[in-house]
């Protein structure tokens, strides 16, 4: 289930399973495949693929830069190395999200349809991108321990189960040091999709924890509604990591939306 793939000059580590309606689930940042733990075993009727992105997790180190549209080309190809033929549905969160709008943008053609949890469309502020800036250059010498002090109060509920919280600390402390920061001016850089919204006319399932604060509720739903064929499910008492903190709802909304889309 859990192999190495060579795409051009990266070798990924990829989670595979099962057959049927291709489910690719893309992690946030500085998370890798297993943020997606209470989701992989989840859908027997599909094949899921879990990727770590380029930098993270158990795929080789990215050089010193990185893009949303790099990542989004490096799932395409991944899925040509893995033999995916027809459409995929798309699950991205945060990150993962940014990186499904370039997707849609580049790739359209292999979309069945897209699920966006716990992200948004819009760009950073000038002072979160020049944060993100900041940190970056902040990783490659001090590592990523200060940012998971920076992060984890603002991923989770207040009240989310301590062994969750502790598991995605451990992973963002894991997570090498060149991959996070060029994450960080990917995530700096990339493109403001909120124009584009209306031209986003695939299937899609917009997913937000109630308790999010970095991608507030009230503007996810404000972003679905400005897609022609996008549902909204608001997650009860949940933080940013919706599907990590309440797996069970997260995975029915996203059991009815793939069967919507595949009769499976």
């Amino acid at each position: 289930m859990l192999k190495k793939v060579q795409v051009q000059d990266i070798a990924f580590q990829v989670y595979d399973r099962g057959s049927g309606p291709a489910l690719l689930f893309v992690h946030g940042f500085p998370l890798d495949h297993t943020m997606w733990s209470g989701q992989l075993e989840a859908f027997p009727e599909c094949r899921v693929i879990a990727p770590d992105l380029r930098g993270f997790g158990g795929t080789d180190p990215t050089g010193d830069s990185a893009s949303m549209q790099r990542y989004a080309d490096d799932l395409a190809n991944l899925l040509d190395a893995l033999d995916v033929g027809g459409r995929v549905c798309l699950c991205g969160l945060s990150m993962g999200g940014y990186v499904a709008w370039q997707f849609w943008r580049r790739h359209a053609s292999r979309l069945a349809g897209l699920i966006l949890c716990d992200t948004r469309a819009g760009v950073d502020s000038p002072q979160a991108a020049e944060d993100r800036r900041r940190n970056a250059q902040r990783v490659l010498t001090e590592g990523l321990g200060f940012l998971a002090d920076l992060m984890m109060p603002r991923l989770f509920a207040a009240d989310a189960q301590p062994e969750i919280v502790a598991a995605t600390r451990a992973v963002i402390e894991r997570t090498p040091g060149r991959g996070a920061a060029a994450g960080l001016l990917a995530m700096a850089d990339r493109s403001d999709f909120v124009p584009l919204l209306p031209e986003v006319r695939i299937p899609s399932l917009v997913v937000c924890g109630e308790r999010d604060v970095l991608t507030p509720a009230e503007e996810m739903r404000t972003m679905a509604s400005a897609m022609p064929d996008a549902r909204f499910v608001e997650v009860p008492s949940a933080g940013h990591m919706a599907p990590l903190e309440s797996p069970g709802m997260v995975n029915a909304a996203i059991r009815e939306f793939i069967r919507g889309l595949h009769r499976v």
